[in-house]
């Protein structure tokens, strides 16, 4: 349980940090998980 806070208190720090909104974070985490796939992708296939 206390995981979850810290892990819900540091998405708000990181939020307010870089000045996004929730939709903007969505938009920032899935662009992040699309890279990450393409690098591990590119990684297992060559």
């Amino acid at each position: 349980m206390i995981l979850i806070e810290k892990h819900k208190q540091f998405i708000s720090w990181y939020q307010k940090k870089l000045g996004l909104s929730d939709y903007g974070l969505l938009w920032l985490v899935f662009f992040k998980g699309v890279i990450v796939t393409l690098i591990i992708q590119k990684l297992l296939i060559n």
